[in-house]
């Protein structure tokens, strides 16, 4: 079973959101990295840019495939994470902390309620394992 922390939200494209005051911390799950397979190159927004909520804001690019990734919420990009661009397999190793995406300003903390907990998102990547 994929790792699923307990305080996340996570969205049905398989990104997290860690909610840090008005900020969301952006990634894509466990489960997402394991699909992908190794993960080679991470595009990412620059700072200052806006997304409405599950808008593509990148990309993250393995030995199968090329994947879109969205954000779950509607937002101003504060911060990216640039180790990624040199350490792409961060996202692999430690898809939670290291391997962290965006930092993003929310434009509505209320998106958040809208999110899947752990226990439903691991009953909907269950579901699609079947």
């Amino acid at each position: 079973m994929a790792n699923v922390p307990e305080d996340l939200h996570y969205s049905k494209d398989h990104e997290w959101l860690r909610v840090e005051g008005d900020v969301a911390v952006i990634g894509i799950t466990d489960y997402a990295q394991n699909s992908l397979g190794d993960v080679v190159y991470v595009e990412l927004p620059k700072p200052g840019e806006k997304f409405e909520a599950h808008e593509s804001f990148g990309s993250v690019e393995s030995v199968k495939a090329v994947s879109e990734i969205f954000t779950p919420v509607s937002g101003e990009v504060v911060e990216v994470n640039e180790s990624l661009s040199d350490e792409p397999e961060k996202v692999n190793e430690d898809p939670y902390g290291a391997g962290w995406m965006i930092r993003m300003r929310m434009n509505n903390p209320g998106e958040v309620d809208s999110l899947l907990s752990s226990v439903e998102y691991e009953e909907f990547t269950s579901a699609e394992t079947e």
